[in-house]
């Protein structure tokens, strides 16, 4: 995978394949320059041989391999060519094997035998092990290079390797000589004669020094192992430290010990009484609806039933949504220990690899200057540069995107070295650049001041190269985009052009300024054809999977939006301390950091933080099963996505009692027998054959059919391994390299592929008919079926058993953008909402799915109330309309109350606001934040969420889809100027609708009163009360309404206007504002009584 491979291209439907190089690239390197072809096996180059021709191995089909793996193939393999199956000859200097003989060869006495010229004990171990390695036929020591030492009568006891800080020279049983240098220790098919050592017999009675073995190391390193552990044994049963500074490993090897995470449970003084008040809440509601149903009113039934109905609606809905929140808790990581662990100064990095997903479709409503931000702060973040990859999805296939990429590839080089020289935050050059720095009060360096003033212009020409772009992309030419080499840019038709992959930085060419190595950056654009379902951003985000699988197949994914940057440069250490725990990380499926946002106004009109549920809802989930996923900020297990079960816990054996008698204990074991065989058919059919189909890490797939040589022992179990290989591919698709990958656990690229086979194989995994037939999108990956794809892929994790964790740093780990306009914001809680609506009517609705897996209960309530919620708008908008209607004619939903009706009705309110104070008490939510949620909870309850509803009605019973256009990321360059920015969308209609009826009612209400006198202004301010709760709540939507400069469009007055009037007229009509008389009915008989 070189970065300067250039642009590739292809489908492989169509068996088509394309590099285009960038201008400046240079080209394939000729002949004499890389000595030959690439060998198919390990990778290497195939070399000369003696004559300087090119080394050919097979003279039948000429299939590039090397002479290593040619050598190892005769000796310990199939001696057979892998294309053409035809037998290899022996070939001039090369040593004879069985079945040489009956071939009329050409003799090389010469060569032949020789075993002590330059090409004995090393160099046939060396090539003897790397064909081995590469051809997947044992573990691998991940590309670290030993010291080779030929292999000795006496073996060391540590494989050759470093223990701490023990020289080889110093091991125990280490002998007097050691060999010269190598790549790895392999053993030789004979003695060498010039070892000086020779074997001798030993007493095991006797002192090992005895024979001149004995470590002095050793015995040193023992003794200080036993003094710390006394003097940690006498610390712990004295329970005070230790003053001594001469123990410093002490406390190391102590912390290094301690788990990576904690969980903090709130204090009880605050969560007793959170509970004690949510249940005479409960019993409070109890005595309400028992007086609403009992006490009906008669004169205005249609209107109490409404009510009645609505209410009982409403308190369901608070039932799901408080008990998911009954056991918040904190977590608190400790990033220290997971340095000792993992990642020692001076010592190879343990940390695990990590793949970064960003997603992207519109270049011109997602800016690539924002894209490019969330690139840089990912190749910027405080991780080992090996274990970092950055994989850009262009779902919309954008020259634009692509040549922004590259411009932020070059930048790149420039802008990371600077972030970790001096530990900036944020790594986000446009976030990080609008900071105001005192340089007097921090006292900072003045080579950090002219570093900064020099890489802030040089950002500045970055973005000037940027919306140089932007502003070219503006006009498309009517023959397409064309690149530089004047090749045409696939993607000019978006909705039919090849896979694209783009390495821009890699292995090779992915250094900075300094020479240091960058993380890769990798741009993919999945092929899209007419005629196939590509599932949008969740058929994008599985694509990424399998291309990551492929190239660098790292363990663990985070994925982000295009404008969420990594505001948090640990933030992945952090996840890291949940997922590489020894105890807790086995069962995690991914690790949700919360959503945070940069230029929302300080009053927050229409809650685009979203506090409350960021920080009450999901620390209550946090301790049940884990959070919702909330698609972006979140670091999954590559196996959870997979669709594996998670691992059980082994539970301890049962004991018995002696004292029961026999026949009891027989049906107890009878019982557990049967659960156990309950337990075996429930077990998933991928589970078993995972097992059966378990390797060691590294190692290559196994052989095709064809390869396999019937008469060869154990030929049958081979055929075996290939059937379920073969099942593993219906279910993961037709691609040998991805399948292996996902039998290693751990991650790890294949070492026997080539770097031009990964890309060919990449390309391959994103055509648009690979996921046909297959499990992608119903049991693998992000599931399809919905617009919110998020909550889907969430539950089915939470259903096969695993958890997840909620992180909230103390430095926010991610921020992005927000749409800070009514309409915009409008139109994203519509597509959330329209999704909920879409899983209520799909397989997989929480209501009944799952059960029987590893959902826990109270998670189940939390995924019902997140697709239910929509529904909650129908009673909303008749309980908005309700005080409007009880205003205009003069009646109420309730009759007139006595003590014990006032004292329930009184006590209900109380609980409301007891309940929400705290709340905000426990969380740390202020008031303000609390509010405004409760108003756009109404606001797009009456406007998104009923469209949503009839939407998805329209969709499941029509079959009439509907399309969103995605969320604009840009704005002026005035601050909040997008705030007031107003859009004409239907979605105003109803709650101004709502707005103009309560005043109309209002007015109403209060000149009836008027009219009729002292005795009706009691009754009155019930309903004016009811009326101001529907104002009040919808007052941020009139302020939204209004604008800075009341440019409301003219089409919302009229149809609010209409719709109001129409509808106030019609209740005059049906019942006028006229005093009613209780009598008997008068009418004039017709006679004159004067």
């Amino acid at each position: 995978m070189e970065a300067s491979a250039g642009l590739v291209a292809g489908s492989h439907n169509r068996n088509e394949l394309v590099v285009i190089r960038r201008d400046g690239e240079p080209g394939p390197k000729p002949l004499n320059q890389q000595n030959g072809q690439v060998c198919q096996i390990c990778g290497d180059d195939v070399g000369l041989n003696p004559d300087g021709e090119p080394f050919v191995a097979c003279n039948e089909c000429a299939f590039p391999i090397c002479r290593d793996c040619y050598e190892y193939e005769r000796r310990e393999g199939t001696q057979n060519c892998p294309q053409c199956k035809t037998r290899f000859k022996r070939l001039k200097g090369c040593a004879r094997v069985p079945g040489d003989e009956e071939e009329d060869g050409v003799d090389d006495l010469e060569n032949e035998f020789n075993w002590t010229d330059k090409h004995d004990s090393q160099y046939v171990a060396e090539s003897m092990l790397h064909a081995h390695m590469s051809y997947g036929r044992g573990a691998d020591f991940d590309g670290v290079p030993q010291p080779f030492q030929p292999n000795p009568n006496v073996p060391l006891l540590t494989n050759g390797q470093m223990v701490d800080d023990i020289p080889p020279e110093q091991h125990a049983l280490v002998p007097s000589f050691m060999g010269g240098g190598g790549k790895r220790i392999h053993p030789l098919p004979y003695a060498d004669p010039n070892l000086p050592v020779q074997p001798r017999s030993m007493d095991p009675s006797k002192d090992l020094a005895a024979y001149g073995y004995g470590s002095v190391a050793w015995k040193e390193r023992m003794e200080s192992w036993k003094q710390k552990q006394e003097r940690m044994h006498q610390m712990r049963n004295e329970g005070g430290g230790n003053d001594d500074g001469d123990d410093a490993d002490l406390p190391l090897m102590d912390e290094a010990r301690q788990p990576l995470s904690r969980k903090i449970p709130l204090p009880s003084s605050q969560i007793n009484p959170y509970r004690m008040i949510i249940i005479i809440r409960l019993v409070v509601l109890g005595f309400f609806f028992h007086y609403r149903v009992m006490h009906p009113v008669p004169d205005a039934f249609a209107l109490w039933l409404i009510s009645v109905i609505c209410e009982i609606w409403f308190a369901m809905s608070w039932i799901l949504d408080q008990f998911p929140k009954w056991f918040p808790i904190e977590r608190e990581t400790y990033l220290d220990r997971l340095t000792l662990r993992f990642d020692k100064e001076g010592q190879p990095s343990q940390l695990a690899p990590v793949d970064f997903f960003v997603s992207t479709v519109d270049p011109m409503k997602e800016p690539p200057l924002v894209t490019a931000n969330t690139v840089l702060s990912i190749l910027a973040v405080d991780y080992p540069v090996d274990k970092v990859s950055c994989y850009v999805s262009d779902d919309g296939a954008a020259m634009l995107t692509f040549e922004a990429l590259s411009e932020t590839s070059e930048f790149a080089k420039k802008w990371v070295p600077f972030c970790k020289k001096y530990s900036i935050e944020p790594r986000a050059p446009e976030w990080y650049f609008q900071q105001k720095i005192d340089y007097l009060r921090d006292k900072v360096a003045t080579n950090f001041v002219r570093e900064r003033r020099a890489m802030k212009v040089e950002y500045e020409e970055f973005k000037v190269r940027i919306n140089a772009l932007v502003a070219k992309a503006q006009k498309v030419p009517e023959e397409g985009w064309t690149m530089q080499d004047g090749t045409p840019w696939p993607g000019n038709n978006v909705r039919d052009h090849p896979g694209m992959i783009q390495v821009f930085l890699g292995q090779s060419g992915g250094n900075d300024v300094e020479g240091n190595e960058l993380p890769r950056l990798v741009y993919v654009s999945r092929e899209k054809r007419p005629g196939y379902n590509h599932h949008k951003k969740a058929g994008a985000m599985n694509a990424l999977v399998r291309v990551s699988a492929v190239l660098t197949n790292a363990p663990y994914m985070l994925n982000l939006d295009c404008d969420h940057y990594v505001n948090n440069s640990k933030a992945i250490k952090e996840a890291m301390c949940f997922m590489m725990d020894p105890l807790l990380g086995k069962k995690v499926c991914y690790v949700q950091f919360p959503q945070r946002f940069d230029g929302i106004d300080r009053h927050d009109r229409y809650a685009n933080r979203n506090v409350v549920f960021f920080d009450i809802n999901m620390k209550g989930l946090d301790g049940i099963q884990g959070p919702i996923y909330v698609g972006t900020g979140c670091v999954f297990r590559r196996q959870a996505l997979y669709g594996y079960d998670a691992p059980k816990t082994k539970k301890p054996p049962s004991r018995t009692c002696n004292c029961w008698p026999k026949w009891c204990v027989c049906c107890c074991c009878f019982g557990n027998r049967k659960t156990k065989k309950k337990t075996k058919r429930s077990k998933p059919k991928f589970e078993k054959i995972k097992k059966l189909f378990k390797k060691k890490e590294n190692q290559a797939p196994a052989y095709a059919l064809g390869e396999i040589d019937e008469a060869a022992p154990g030929a049958e179990n081979e055929k075996a391994s290939i059937v379920n290989q073969q099942k593993l591919e219906k279910k993961f698709g037709q691609s040998s390299v991805f399948v292996a990958s996902t039998l290693l656990e751990n991650g790890g690229t294949l070492k026997s592929a080539s770097p031009a086979s990964l890309l060919k194989e990449a390309i391959h995994v994103i055509s648009c008919g690979y996921e046909d037939k297959t499990d992608w999108g119903k049991d693998i990956g992000w599931i399809y079926g919905s617009v919110t794809e998020d909550i889907l892929t969430g539950f089915k994790m939470h259903c096969h058993g695993w958890r997840s964790i909620y992180c909230i740093p103390k430095w926010a780990a991610f921020k992005g953008s927000a749409p800070l306009n009514l309409s915009d914001r409008l139109h994203q809680v519509l597509r959330w909402a329209l999704g909920s609506i879409e899983i209520f009517f799909s397989n997989h609705c929480p209501l009944w799915y799952g059960y029987g897996g590893g959902l826990k209960f109270l998670e189940r309530f939390s995924y019902i109330n997140s697709i239910v919620y929509p529904w909650t708008s129908i009673p909303l908008l008749a309980y908005c309309t309700l005080p409007a209607i009880c205003l205009l004619t003069g009646k109420f939903i309730t009759p007139e109350l006595d003590n014990a009706a006032s004292l329930w009705f009184m006590s209900l309110f109380i609980c409301i606001f007891a309940t929400g104070i705290l709340e905000m008490r426990w969380s740390g939510v202020g008031i303000d934040d609390w509010w405004r949620n409760e108003q756009f909870w109404v606001i797009g309850g009456v406007s998104s969420h009923l469209f949503a509803v009839f939407q998805g009605l329209l969709k499941v019973i029509a079959g009439i889809d509907t399309s969103f256009t995605v969320t604009s990321k840009g704005g002026d360059d005035e601050e909040f100027s997008e705030l007031y920015t107003f859009k004409w969308t239907t979605l105003l209609i109803p709650p101004t609708t709502l707005l103009l009826l309560n005043f109309i009612g209002v007015v109403a209400g209060v000149s009836n009163a008027i009219n009729n006198g002292y005795e009706s202004w009691g009754p009155l301010f019930g309903k004016l009360f009811f009326a101001f709760w529907a104002i009040v709540h919808l007052y941020p939507f009139l302020k939204g309404l209004v604008g800075r400069q009341n440019r409301t469009p003219t089409i919302v007055i009229v149809w609010s206007i209409l719709l109001a009037s129409i509808f106030s007229l019609l209740w005059v009509r049906i019942d006028p504002f006229l005093a009613k008389n209780d009598g008997p009915l008068l009418e004039e008989c017709g006679l004159d009584c004067n």
